[in-house]
């Protein structure tokens, strides 16, 4: 039977050399501004984060740990927009609709592989923070900016392994078909364009972004709740200092998290979304912490506000 079944899909199968992107903007009765506003904020978002790692690495006062994550995590933000963002843009302004296979590829890789980032970038943020409250006067030797460093690239290495599950199986499949029926090339894009029983497919990879939902999480919620049990024992000025650092990151966590968990939690216990509300769902997980987390980190963190000021003040100096 199996075998009988592999020569079916073998002979219904075809050769894709480019994929179609059909789905999630054919019902879009505005195509023109829909682009306009990505585009807006897709070009923002990636300012302001090349803004964000050229202050932390052009002021040598910022090479600490705490930006060294910073400037980790804008560049996942760059990269996690610029995976996807350019090829919704050209459908909805320049009606391009076709992507390369090997393209699609590159571009499902990369998108996981940040998305993946993403979680662990945050996670070892709150690790950071977990360290400086939890040993203020040892910090600098614990963490050394070398060791954030190692880290950093440890947690890339793990996620181009958890990543890499994606890529391989999807290549090995059959194609029925070259039209897909999402924006842009995700892992469930190419999938739904396969032969085969899509259910297994996306159960194995649910489970491992339940597991790396879970795990980042619970270890972000953990430091969080120790966190706060060491405020009873501050003072209030320590309070409003941790109060301050600790709001900056819930922000980025927040806006992260929150599309994730539909996206991904809700759907696998049974609640059906929509393919336009998918597609908002995914933009807004791609964007929105792209955006938010540059503006947060600028107007939050007191040595890059002070960067900003005295540039703009300066500036105005010079023109009056």
């Amino acid at each position: 039977n199996e075998n009988l079944l592999s020569m079916l899909l073998q002979n219904a199968s075809i050769t894709v050399k480019h994929f179609i992107i059909g789905g999630g903007f054919d019902t879009v009765k505005r195509p023109i501004a829909v682009g306009v506003v990505m585009l807006i904020t897709y070009l923002l978002a990636v300012i302001a984060n090349v803004l964000n790692i050229l202050f932390i690495i052009f002021d040598k006062r910022l090479h600490k740990p705490m930006y060294i994550l910073i400037c980790n995590l804008a560049v996942v933000d760059i990269l996690y927009c610029c995976s996807t963002t350019p090829t919704m843009i050209g459908v909805l302004l320049a009606g391009v609709n076709t992507i390369s296979y090997v393209e699609c590829f590159i571009q499902m890789s990369v998108f996981h592989l940040v998305g993946v980032m993403e979680l662990f970038a945050l996670a070892i943020m709150a690790f950071d923070r977990l360290i400086a409250f939890s040993f203020p006067f040892q910090y600098h030797s614990y963490l050394t900016n070398t060791r954030t460093l190692v880290v950093t690239y440890i947690l890339w290495v793990v996620a181009s392994g958890f990543v890499a599950v994606m890529p391989v199986t999807a290549a090995t499949l059959p194609y029925c078909t070259s039209r897909m029926k999402y924006a842009f090339c995700d892992y469930a894009a190419v999938i739904r364009t396969t032969c085969v029983d899509p259910n297994y497919y996306f159960n194995l990879v649910s489970v491992m972004m339940f597991f790396l939902l879970f795990f980042t999480f619970s270890f972000i919620g953990l430091s969080y709740f120790v966190i706060a049990f060491l405020m009873k024992f501050s003072s209030n000025r320590d309070k409003k200092k941790m109060a301050s650092t600790c709001v900056s990151h819930l922000i980025v966590v927040t806006c992260y998290y929150s599309p994730l968990f539909v996206l991904i939690v809700f759907t696998r216990v049974g609640v059906v979304l929509t393919l336009e509300e998918r597609q908002g769902l995914l933009i807004g997980t791609i964007l929105s912490p792209s955006l938010v987390n540059p503006v947060v980190y600028c107007f939050r963190t007191k040595e890059i506000k002070n960067k900003i000021f005295k540039i703009f003040t300066k500036k105005a100096d010079i023109l009056n």
